[in-house]
């Protein structure tokens, strides 16, 4: 009879990718997860297999490492090493016989492109075949995987779905904002992959970098170096100037696939531009596709203390201006990401979700990444733990000292404990709608407590909960002190003169900006006050620049009188001059009392939102995979003049290709515009529709969620 010899191996892909919960993933190779068995079928002619006369060996190659796995008749597969056992003889009297082959790689295999060989020992001839690639994944279906979460459900939001939300805006203001992570979109999961390749642990020293890409711990503080560009070949490169005239701005990016695709396509040119959630939700992206439960978190009120003492200075003329004095800043929001992994290296109880922030902030031993920082870490205060739990703690935590100075002299100084880390929120699982987590970085005691220097030192702070975004300074002669209202009274207490300001309904582009400063004489003696009123642009990202309305007048109180004095500020005075979804201010209003100096500042930072857009799906209730349907993007225009603009509408996995179309539409016009798509992929989806407007030059955004039936 003739010799056994191999014809042909099935790596039984389609069979393989389901069991490994990796079906849908789009890949040159086979996906799998480690610590999982997978199937080879064996296809041969000949004699039957005879494991007396040959021994079949598979070699395993990733980079400079190989493992060679021969083929057992008994054993079982193992979690701690790579195992091969033949499952059976597949008989076949007319056609090729088979053999049924079972592998399994340990549950602490590197993350990354193997190749997969197939040697055949006889007596006589050695033959080598080479069967292809596979992609090798972190498994959170196996209790093994440092990287394994135990709840279904919070496996389909963190590592299966491709929705994302994301927030941004002001405490007193939310907005959300749809993201698609893009995961399954064709070519997407290679580039991850050629991610890791592209890193300078990857160039410096393969053998050493691919070891290391057994431990999510490294292979997360790789990714948050080369999402930003700043000191290596990676994806993003950050811009906050407001011009972005060679690049995108990054308002106008809705998913990860085209920025992914245009750094591959660019031999890893960085893309031009990010801002924090853009770096954030990239990060979400690659993460969720290596297989790493990972969610995007916002921080509100989240401060950059760049100098490390738990503090940000503030400053303000007497006129309630707000000074560009300090390096340090607090951002209205900041947006970065938690990864669920183990944490072995700083003992028990740091296991769970640790921070990762690929925006390019501070240097992490060289180089420009933060995390992973354990969420309880941050909780504890441990801020010994690696890695970058100070910085971390600081943005959820620092104190904000404000300081009114004149001519250089400090008049007056306060400190507020409650502003930063005022809401961290991140996309409730299973629904489009906010979870607020901020408990799982701060106690009671954080908000309630004088945290001094980062050593722990502790004491009662008396301040409470001021409304948000609408902190009170209260000035008397040569001391400051904040002054707090519970949230149903906007009246701030103090000596002689209150103060507070208050918005009549929430700011929108195109309208009036319509706000009251109420002000209280608490003294039985009339008074003549002098008032400033100041509003100033502000990024998201730090502080207020120059004033854009202005207003100052005299004002005569009557003994114990209050009064209430309305001020509007029209568009004319607020429109954009670069391109914004949402613009920010900072209005404060100063009172000063003529006769005593004293000096009472309130102040309030607002978003002022854009318009949204609405989508209607024709056929809401059956939506059914791979039969066409209509979905109606749906805007009426706010403004006064008739505005021009581009209306992108996307969704992965229902349009093989985004809808573009130009629009110009008149003053108060609604127009409606049907958009085709066929969905090509089963369950939760999502539609996203963006319109750039020129003039004036303002984003806005619309999202809805889809769900698609199998046929």
């Amino acid at each position: 009879m003739d010799e056994f010899k191999v014809r042909t191996v099935d790596l039984q892909q389609v069979q393989n990718q389901t069991r490994h919960k990796t079906d849908g993933l789009s890949s040159s190779t086979l996906v799998l997860r480690r610590g999982q068995a997978f199937t080879v079928t064996i296809n041969y002619d000949g004699r039957p297999f005879d494991p007396l006369k040959e021994k079949l060996i598979f070699r395993i190659v990733l980079g400079p490492i190989a493992v060679e796995v021969p083929v057992s008749r008994f054993g079982q597969p193992s979690l701690t090493q790579w195992t091969a056992v033949l499952e059976r003889s597949v008989p076949n009297p007319t056609g090729p016989r088979a053999l049924s082959v079972t592998l399994s790689s340990p549950a602490t295999a590197s993350i990354g492109v193997y190749t997969l060989q197939l040697r055949v020992e006889a007596r006589l001839s050695v033959k080598t075949h080479l069967l292809g690639q596979f992609t090798l994944l972190c498994n959170p279906w196996c209790e093994a995987d440092s990287v394994f979460l135990q709840s279904e459900d919070l496996r389909t939001e963190y590592v299966k779905s491709d929705i994302g939300l994301l927030f941004k805006g002001s405490t007193g203001n939310i907005v959300p904002q749809s993201w698609s992570f893009d995961q399954y979109e064709k070519g997407i999961l290679d580039i991850c992959m050629k991610l890791l390749q592209v890193s300078p642990q990857h160039q410096a020293d393969m053998g050493k970098d691919l070891l290391n890409r057994s431990n999510p711990v490294y292979i997360s503080r790789v990714i948050s170096a080369m999402v930003n560009c700043n000191d290596d070949k990676g994806v993003l490169m950050g811009n906050w100037s407001g011009d972005y005239k060679d690049g995108v701005n990054p308002s106008k990016w809705s998913g990860s696939a085209d920025i992914l695709r245009m750094w591959s396509e660019t031999q890893f040119s960085p893309v031009k531009y990010g801002q924090c959630w853009v770096f954030a939700a990239v990060m979400c992206t690659v993460m969720r596709a290596l297989g790493i439960p990972t969610r995007v978190v916002t921080n509100f009120n989240s401060a950059h203390d760049t100098d490390g003492n738990m503090t940000i200075e503030e400053y303000y003329n007497e006129k309630g201006e707000k000074l560009s004095m300090s390096r340090d800043s607090i951002w209205n929001f900041h947006v970065w990401v938690e990864s669920w992994m183990k944490r072995p290296d700083l003992g028990r109880g740091y296991d769970g979700w640790q921070v990762l922030d690929p925006t390019p902030q501070e240097m992490s031993a060289g180089m420009f990444r933060c995390g992973p920082a354990a969420v309880t870490a941050i909780y504890e205060r441990r801020v010994d733990a690696q890695y970058d739990v100070p910085f971390v703690y600081a943005e959820v935590n620092a104190d904000v000292r404000t300081m009114i100075v004149r001519n250089g002299r400090v008049l007056s100084t306060s400190v507020d404990k409650r502003r930063v880390g005022a809401l961290i929120s991140t996309k409730r699982p299973g629904s489009m709608s906010m979870q607020d987590i901020t408990s799982e970085y701060k106690t009671e005691e954080d908000e309630n407590t004088y945290r001094g220097s980062m050593a722990g030192v502790t004491g009662r702070s008396t301040t409470f909960r001021c409304e948000p975004q609408s902190d009170r300074i209260m000035v008397t002669g040569r001391s400051i002190t904040f002054s707090c209202e519970p949230q149903s009274d906007r009246i701030m207490a103090s000596k002689g003169v209150e103060v507070s300001l208050q918005l009549l309904k929430a700011p929108v582009v195109g309208e009036n900006i319509s706000f009251n400063i109420i002000i209280t004489n608490n003294d039985a003696a009339p008074k003549l006050l002098r008032k400033h009123v100041n509003a100033q642009n502000k990024e998201y990202n730090r502080n207020p620049t120059e004033t854009f309305w202005e207003a100052h007048d005299d004002i005569k109180i009557g003994p114990k009188e209050t009064v209430t004095i309305k001020h509007e500020i029209s568009f004319k005075h607020y429109m954009l001059k670069e391109t914004e979804e949402d613009s920010l201010v900072n209005l404060a209003v100063v009172i000063e009392d003529v006769k005593s100096q004293e000096r009472v500042l309130a102040s309030e930072e607002f978003i002022i939102r854009s318009p949204s857009l609405d989508i209607q799906i024709q056929n809401e209730v059956s939506v059914i995979i791979n039969t066409p349907q209509v979905a109606t993007v749906i805007f009426t225009n706010p403004f006064n003049v008739a505005v021009s603009g581009e209306l992108t509408v996307s969704g992965s996995g229902l349009l093989e290709e985004k809808a573009q179309m130009r629009l110009t539409i008149q003053p108060r016009e609604t127009i409606k515009k049907r958009v085709n798509f066929t969905p090509r992929m089963a369950g939760a989806r999502m539609l996203s529709a963006n319109l750039v407007l020129e003039n004036p030059p303002t984003i806005m955004h619309g999202f809805k969620t889809i769900n698609v039936q199998a046929s």
